[in-house]
């Protein structure tokens, strides 16, 4: 690694100050924690914060290598910055104030060409590859700080860099001049790197570097920085010594019990060289000391045994060969997937999200019949494939924005002799659960209030209207419940077989599909509580239609996993989710007009899932504790769901 730091004009003006810091390990416990890099403005500089910089970087440079051992450098940087926001939070709790909304800061770690940073402020960390320039500072743009800090530090960028990598970190001002003058380019295009090189450069543009005031910070990532080395797995070589010790010692004891040869000779016959493909025995060279060999093998069974053992021998080398192979073909395997890991972790450091998901997809593939044999191999091929299992999962969770829920928040729990739930509806603050099977509906009321409300009829589905929740039972009867009060009464059969089942409504008009013929009806809203009667609403039937959602335009979830829009009962657009963890079986869709996102539930895989209605993944949400998931529900505004799994009852806050 080479790191060059430039300094333009520092005095040119009397209230900015800046510097950068460059610290390198300084013994085996920090190496685990690697480089740590600081670069910082300070303007509108008052007499009292001359050394603001100084003691700041004094204070996290001890944080960032108090506890090597315990922490990854990520984890080393995200604590040392939580004290640092405490640090920061203190000076200003005391009065010092001045510094807020005028300090530029960009701190950084590097370990193995793994980048760890943030920043707050104007300055700009910009990554030069080859010809590529990108600014992988952008997401970290603050307009400053306003008030008392309890975070100033926020996010964390991770990424993986590559040899020849070039990261430039600047004050406003340089990076201005460096982008209008197009110097990254330049730098970025100097071969071999060096000092000598970086200078012909920039004196090139002495005069004009004269005019400006600020710092450049460079770190080129050279062959003296290299990644971890894998660990190659094989078998040691296999030698006829080798073969023969391990015989005796899974076969000398049951041998000597028998009686069939003398054990003791096992010590110390000596055997001439095995090849391949002739492989040649001759026993008349065989010396046994105090044994006669002709009286040896005057025995019956001796040229049978000595024929076992050559074969068992022979088999156990072939197996093991085999064996030997096997392991190099594992290795090679694990090989191109870390080699593609690699990749999409550059991605990321562009931002190139749908291409490192990609990559990362291709490498859970190759890695996925490693695990299911993981238990035969050795334990460090073994540990090899699970870390970069975990590696490759703990990625993917993040692109797909799943979120695992070790204790979920339990709203409610019945017990089995009073009540079973099997669908969950939201409407007014409270929560209704009803069951097909039972004539007992319960209302829970946002203070956790349980209602008990008796009915003649068992419902099979729910939705909602203005100030009312319509309950459908089949065949054909709506009963509606409003303010407390109940009344039913029925709806007109359509002219055909049609079997109700999915339940929707859209401006008080009802919507009811039928998966097995695949059509949808509708009946119209005509006020007062009446409806007219049914009609077909789609121009072509659903092939494999499971589960519905209106918002204004139909939404299908079909058995394959797909979603199809439908407008004007015309299909309008098809939706092909290709998110991870893969999909196996959804079961239920939901959305409203007054809400932007898509829900979907996957019992099978313990997991609810939001998406955007473009098919963009907005958040995924799974817990082991969500084993038996009936149902959903969604709270008018979106900021709950609520989830019915078995005989309990769970609410997740949204978080999107």
């Amino acid at each position: 690694m080479q790191v060059f730091e430039f300094h333009f004009n520092p005095k040119a003006s009397e209230d900015i100050i800046f510097d950068s810091f460059c610290y390198e390990p300084e013994n085996i416990y920090e190496k685990r924690l690697g480089s740590l890099f600081v670069v910082g403005e300070l303007r509108n500089v008052l007499p009292q914060n001359l050394k603001f910089l100084d003691n700041f970087v004094d204070f996290l440079k001890k944080e960032y290598y108090s506890a090597p051992i315990k922490l990854s450098p990520e984890a080393s940087l995200k604590e040392s910055l939580k004290k640092s926001n405490e640090f920061l939070e203190e000076i200003a709790k005391k009065g010092n104030l001045s510094w807020l909304g005028n300090l530029n800061l960009a701190i950084l770690s590097l370990k193995d060409f793994k980048l760890n940073f943030t920043k707050i402020g104007d300055l700009k960390i910009f990554l030069l590859r080859g010809n590529q320039i990108t600014d992988i500072g952008k997401n970290l743009e603050f307009s400053g700080i306003e008030s008392i800090p309890l975070k100033t530090f926020g996010n964390i960028v991770s990424g993986k860099l590559a040899e020849e990598d070039k990261i430039l970190v600047l004050t406003e001002e340089v990076a201005e001049f460096f982008s209008a003058q197009n110097l990254f380019l330049e730098i970025g295009k100097i071969t071999p790197f060096n000092e000598k090189n970086l200078k012909e450069i920039l004196k090139t543009k002495k005069g004009q570097l004269s005019k400006i005031s600020g710092i450049c910070l460079l770190i080129v990532l050279t062959k003296e920085i290299l990644p971890q080395k894998r660990e190659i797995i094989s078998q040691p070589q296999l030698t006829t010594k080798i073969l023969i010790k391990n015989f005796i010692q899974i076969f000398g004891p049951i041998m000597k019990k028998a009686k069939l040869i003398p054990y003791q000779i096992f010590g110390k016959l000596k055997f001439p060289k095995i090849t391949l493909p002739s492989l040649k025995l001759k026993i008349s060279k065989i010396k046994v000391p105090n044994i006669e060999i002709k009286a040896f093998l005057k025995k019956k069974n001796t040229i049978l045994i000595l024929t076992l053992i050559f074969f068992l021998l022979l088999g156990f080398f072939i197996f093991q060969k085999e064996k030997e192979e096997k392991l190099k073909e594992y290795q090679s395997i694990l090989n191109n997937i870390q080699e593609k890991i690699l990749q999409a972790e550059n991605f990321l450091i562009f931002k190139e999200e749908e291409k490192a998901q990609i990559l990362f997809k291709e490498a859970w593939q190759e890695i996925l019949p490693l695990t299911k044999i993981n238990s035969t191999l050795s334990a460090s091929l073994s540990n090899q494939i699970l870390s970069l299992e975990n590696r490759i999962e703990k990625n993917l969770n993040q692109l797909n924005r799943l979120e695992k829920i070790e204790e979920p928040n339990l709203l409610l729990e019945f017990n089995p002799r009073e009540f079973i739930p099997q669908k969950i509806i939201f409407f007014n603050q409270n929560l209704y659960l009803f069951s097909p099977y039972s004539q007992n509906l319960f209302e829970l009321k946002p203070n956790g209030q349980r209602i008990l409300i008796k009915k003649e009829e068992k419902f099979d589905s729910a939705a909602s209207i203005e100030d009312s929740i319509l309950f459908f039972s089949k065949p054909n009867q709506l009963t509606i419940l409003r303010r407390g009060k109940q009344f039913s009464f029925f709806l007109e059969k359509p002219n055909f077989d049609f079997n109700f089942e999915d339940f929707s409504t859209y401006k008080s008009n009802l919507y009811f599909l039928d998966p097995k013929s695949g059509e949808i009806i509708k009946y119209p809203y005509l006020g007062n509580f009446n409806w007219g009667p049914p009609q077909l609403w789609l121009n072509k039937r659903i092939i494999n239609g499971e589960s519905m959602a209106v918002d204004g335009a139909i939404w299908i979830l079909n058995k394959d996993n797909s979603i199809n829009k439908y407008y004007v009962g015309n299909l309008q657009e098809k939706i092909e989710l290709n998110i991870f963890p893969p999909v196996k079986d959804f079961s239920k869709i939901f959305t409203s007009p007054l809400l932007p996102y898509l829900y979907i539930l996957e019992p099978l895989q313990n997991r609810i899932i939001i998406l955007d209605k473009s098919g963009r993944i907005i958040k995924q949400f799974q817990s082991k504790k969500f084993d038996n998931l009936l149902d959903f529900a969604v709270s008018e505004d979106g900021k709950e769901i609520y989830l019915l799994n078995g005989l309990k009852s769970y609410v997740l806050g949204k978080d999107i």
